[in-house]
Formats: structure tokens, C-alpha cells, sequence
């Protein structure tokens, strides 16, 4: 007689979804396809991702990207997030620093191109041309664009402290201002980001070039160089915008995962930092998307599934069960498709969060909570030795 375990794996099975897809036309939408075509292996999941991107628009909830590798390099800002951020689908971004900064060598007139990455670097060394796999372009690049960020991050509206949000909108708008005067046809990300107010957030913004550039001023220019990095308000503002999005607007928070590295994890790390080290209750994020080419058991963050995020408290019990997908592929091969098919949908379309434009209104609505529990939270912060057990 079959156990109670057998019998419910038994209905399971039976309810499941048949692999049974249909012949391909060439006449089908990106849509259908990813329906029918896609039933095994990395196509399901590629197909799960694409269900549960299409149901983050349904429940409108607020979508916290994270960007890491050398992805604007390749163009994947052009073609894919731009026209994400234009349909108002993104709400927040954490990227690396190097993403911005190689962005803007398209801006002013260098051109990246296809190298052939088995050439010999000791070789490309000597022409002066940098490589990123099979991706190329002049040394100059790089120098003209620390002339670029050198010029900006000179200028009197630097010479304060502040957050990466806003030191990336800063920077956003003087950059589109370049765009604009320049007649430049495909924006950047920061200026894209500025425009449509979305925040950019860099978790390890010490590692890229923007900031060599920061180290530069402040050797030079000494006390008259009076930009800084806030980091504790950055983390701070983190938490403080996916609170004011769980409590203003729909209650759904969602995170789509393109790569893993320190973009990932500090913007998991919000809710943690709210419900263990705030006291202020979140449940985590409510869907968990993640592309990424790394081993699952090596135990390296970039690969952590949900599972394992939701016992620091990072994701949801809902969205371990029923919201996570780890989908185990190069961001670059399946990202523009899955892009084509999402502004293929009628709700790709919706009103941007515009969350720039209340980040301040964000920190103060968690200051009032974080207030609230003054009393509790300040008897944390006092230990003794003889207390442990």
C-alpha cells in the first residue's frame, strides 16, 4: 500500500504539466514559443524566469535589478535595460562601478568592438588595445574617460558627501547634458537612470574606475576636494527604499538577478538589515529571478538559490516555494529574448516608480520606525560576555 508521501507525489505527478510542445512555424510570437518550446533542462528554466518576470508585472510589484560583469560593454544596457527602464518595468538599480564607467566611452566617440579573444594578450598589450573576452577597444578609451569623470566630479555640485544614488543621478544629468550637446542618438545608462528617476546604486564603488578618479582629486586638489561617499547612508538607503516600497506601493518586491557578485547581495542585504539588525518586520524579497553561469555548491554567493537567501532572511518563504528560479546560462544568451518577450506583454507597460525623487522621503519614513523602537534597539548594542550561554 502506497504511503501517504507516495500518494501525494503520485497526484503531483498526475496534475504536472505535460512536455509535449508543438512543432515551430517561424510564425509564433516570443511568447508562445517560450509556452511550447521550452519544456527541459536550462529552456525551463528560462521559461519558469519568464512566468515569473511576466507575474512581477502582474502584481506590480517594484523591481530591484542587479547588474553585475561587463555587461554595458556588450551592449545589454542598449538593448535590453534601457527599454526596460523606458517601459517604467525597473524600479532600482545595483550595478558595479565599471559598468557606468565603461558605458560612457561610447559617449565620447570610442568605439567598442569584436576581438578575437585567442589573439595574445602580450600582443594586444603592445598595440595598446584592453580586452574584455572578445570585446576590444584603445587604451585612449580608458584615458579620455577619466578626463570625462575628473572634469564632472570637479564641478561645485560634487563638493558635498553624499550617497552612490546620488553621486549616479548627479552624474546622470551632467551626462546627458554631454548627450544632448553632442546629438548622441543611444543615451547612456546614467543619464537613462537620471532622467526617469530611477536610483543606481554601487555597492563596492571603491572597486572601479570612477573612484581611482576620486582618489586622484583628493591627492591633488587636497582640502579643496571636498566630495565623499557616504557608505552608511548608502546601506541605510538601501533598506529605506524597499521599505517605502513595501509599505506605498503595491507590497510586492521582486529581484531580478543578472549575474550575482556584490550587486546581488547588497540589495538582498536590505531586509536582513531591516528585520534582524533594525527590528523593523519585512518578510523579504516576494520573487527571486537570478541568470548566472556559476556552480550552485561551491559555496559562493553569486550562485546562492533562494533556499539558502530565505534562512538569512532575504527572500520570502513564498518565494522559495513558489517565486525563485536560478536559471543556470550566461546572462547575454537568453536576456535579450526574455526582454522581446516581456514589451511583448500589454502590462510591460506602467507608470515609472520615480523612486529618486522620494529617496529622502524613504529614509525618513524608516528613520520614524527605526524611532519607534529606539528604546528596544538600543539595548542591543550593549554586551556582555558573561550573557552568553
Amino acid at each position: 500500500m502506497a504511503t501517504k508521501t507516495q500518494q501525494n507525489l503520485r497526484k503531483g505527478y498526475a496534475n504536472a504539466r505535460r512536455v509535449s510542445p508543438k512543432p515551430i512555424t517561424g510564425q509564433e510570437s516570443p511568447v508562445e514559443l517560450l509556452e511550447h518550446a521550452f519544456g527541459a533542462y536550462v529552456g525551463r528554466q528560462e521559461r519558469t524566469a519568464f512566468e515569473l518576470m511576466r507575474r512581477t508585472l502582474d502584481e506590480k510589484a517594484a523591481v530591484f535589478l542587479t547588474l553585475s560583469g561587463a555587461m554595458t560593454p556588450a551592449g545589454l544596457h542598449q538593448s535590453c535595460l534601457i527599454p526596460l527602464l523606458e517601459a517604467g518595468i525597473i524600479t532600482c538599480i545595483t550595478t558595479t562601478g565599471a559598468n557606468l564607467y565603461h558605458d560612457a566611452h561610447r559617449l565620447i566617440g570610442h568605439a567598442i568592438r569584436e576581438v578575437n579573444p585567442n589573439a595574445g594578450d602580450l600582443q594586444y598589450r603592445l598595440a595598446r588595445i584592453i580586452r574584455i573576452y572578445d570585446l576590444g577597444f584603445w587604451e585612449e578609451a580608458l584615458l579620455d574617460t577619466d578626463r570625462l569623470f575628473s572634469a564632472l566630479i570637479r564641478r561645485p555640485e560634487y563638493q558635498r558627501k553624499m550617497t552612490t544614488p546620488e553621486f549616479h543621478f548627479l552624474l546622470g544629468q551632467h551626462v546627458g547634458e554631454i548627450e544632448h550637446a553632442l546629438g548622441v542618438k543611444q543615451p547612456s545608462l546614467l543619464s537613462t537612470c537620471a532622467r526617469l528617476g530611477v536610483p543606481i546604486f554601487v555597492g563596492a564603488v571603491q572597486d572601479g574606475s570612477i573612484f581611482l578618479n576620486v582618489v586622484k582629486l583628493r591627492r591633488l586638489l587636497g582640502k579643496e576636494f571636498k566630495f565623499e561617499l557616504d557608505i552608511n547612508d548608502d546601506v541605510y538607503a538601501m533598506a529605506a527604499v524597499q521599505h517605502y516600497c513595501r509599505h506605498h506601493y503595491d507590497k510586492k518586491l521582486a529581484i531580478w538577478i543578472l549575474g550575482g557578485g556584490v550587486p546581488k547581495n547588497y540589495t538582498l542585504q536590505g531586509e536582513p538589515l531591516l528585520d534582524q539588525i533594525l527590528s523593523v518586520p519585512t518578510q523579504g524579497f516576494d520573487i527571486d529571478v537570478q541568470f548566472c553561469v556559476d556552480p550552485v555548491d561551491n559555496g559562493a554567493l553569486s550562485s546562492c538559490p533562494a533556499g539558502e537567501g530565505h534562512t538569512w532572511g532575504k527572500v520570502s518563504m513564498d518565494a522559495v516555494e513558489t517565486g525563485s528560479i536560478y536559471v543556470h546560462t550566461d546572462v547575454t544568451a537568453v536576456f535579450p529574448w526574455l526582454t522581446h518577450a516581456l514589451l511583448s506583454l500589454k502590462s510591460s507597460r506602467r507608470r515609472p516608480f520615480r523612486l529618486m525623487d522620494r529617496l529622502d522621503d524613504a529614509v525618513d519614513f524608516l528613520d520614524a520606525d527605526v524611532a519607534k523602537r529606539r528604546k528596544g534597539l538600543l539595548k542591543t548594542i550593549d554586551w556582555d560576555v558573561r550573557e552568553v550561554k
